[in-house]
């Protein structure tokens, strides 16, 4: 049975939660602020339980802060350079939300909206819903949007967002769980061990965006095309960013091999000390992996837990960073007649 708990309000409306479960012990929290993922309890290897997912625990901390944990980003998640991009031969201007530059859909983008909520007994599901009108932060069309949470008694947390819109647009809709297989709070990632699926990846620039070259991963460090701890290079790599936007570790865009048509291998992570692991297929060309660079101790997390720099990770497929920008990219326009359907698995287990 899906649990119903109450999260605050915003704007006068009720923010409502819910919990899925499966009959492993595995538990995901959700709310409907920001269509977002708040907890995600998983055993280790001897059967102790944690969350390993970062957030708050109170609405006003995810209201007051722009980390993004656990939320739907969009309309387009991800950077897009000045906020600028040209559709149809129309000039398109939206938010400029970080410095110059557009990010994650805009300073109320789909993870400030406080999402319509409904559920699937049956399949253990939450869906969320909103509308977002045409113009909004700036991108042509109406666009309504579904965010769709599923856990199974195969401990797979399933995620898919899908979108229409009534005239041309883009749409990049991203899920931006932070995740610390350790347990939340529980210090850094570095030596947990990564293996991305991709032979390439897209350089960015001072400012975070990407240039539009596409490089091969080999003998950089990027390459974690074998696997590896996640700190094993991290000190080695340039900051990326130059002034406010300094972090430190890793905010690129990996090109996903196999890319397609239907899901394909993403990203592979375990956690020697616990044993806890996961796997991430998708149907998106692209993951973003972050590690948390701009994290510190002054952001305090569930459980009144300080987190520190790189305490946790995150894995957001998409389309790569500043497509409208770039023709050679896999496209992210969106017609009258399609479907955006973006879907992500997350598998669990222990190693």
């Amino acid at each position: 049975m899906i649990e119903r708990f109450g999260f605050g309000e915003i704007d006068g409306e009720p923010v409502e939660g819910f919990t899925l479960r499966n009959s492993n012990g595995y538990a995901a929290k959700l709310i409907s602020f920001g269509a977002r993922l708040t907890e995600f309890h998983m055993p280790d290897r001897d059967g102790n339980l944690a969350d390993i997912v970062l957030g708050f625990d109170d609405l006003d901390s995810y209201i007051a802060t722009n980390t993004y944990f656990g939320a739907t980003c969009g309309r387009y998640g991800n950077r897009i350079k000045d906020g600028q991009f040209v559709l149809n031969g129309t000039p398109y201007q939206v938010d400029r939300n970080e410095g110059s530059n557009h990010l994650h859909g805009g300073s109320n983008g789909f993870d400030r909206k406080n999402w319509t909520a409904s559920v699937d007994e049956v399949r253990n599901t939450v869906v969320f819903s909103m509308v977002s009108h045409d113009g909004e932060q700036g991108f042509p069309g109406m666009v309504s949007m579904t965010a769709t949470y599923r856990l199974t008694d195969d401990n797979v947390l399933e995620i898919r967002m899908r979108g229409t819109t009534d005239q041309t647009t883009i749409l990049n809709a991203v899920n931006h769980a932070y995740w610390n297989l350790a347990g939340q709070g529980s210090g850094d990632v570095r030596d947990q061990v990564l293996q991305l699926h991709s032979d390439f990846y897209t350089p960015i620039d001072a400012e975070l965006i990407t240039t539009g070259e596409v490089l091969s991963v080999a003998g950089t460090a990027f390459d974690f095309r074998s696997a590896h701890p996640i700190g094993r290079d991290i000190d080695s790599l340039q900051d990326v960013g130059t002034g406010s936007l300094v972090g430190g570790g890793y905010d690129h865009n990996w090109c996903l091999n196999g890319a397609g048509v239907g899901l394909h291998a993403c990203a592979r992570v375990v956690d020697p000390a616990s044993g806890r692991g996961l796997e991430l297929s998708t149907t998106e060309p692209g993951v973003q992996f972050y590690t948390g660079g701009y994290l510190d101790e002054t952001v305090i997390g569930k459980k009144a837990k300080p987190y520190c720099r790189f305490a946790g990770y995150t894995f957001e497929t998409q389309k790569f960073p500043n497509t409208p920008n770039f023709a050679h990219f896999p496209t992210c326009v969106l017609q009258p007649d399609e479907v955006y359907d973006h879907r992500m698995e997350y598998r669990f287990f222990n190693a």
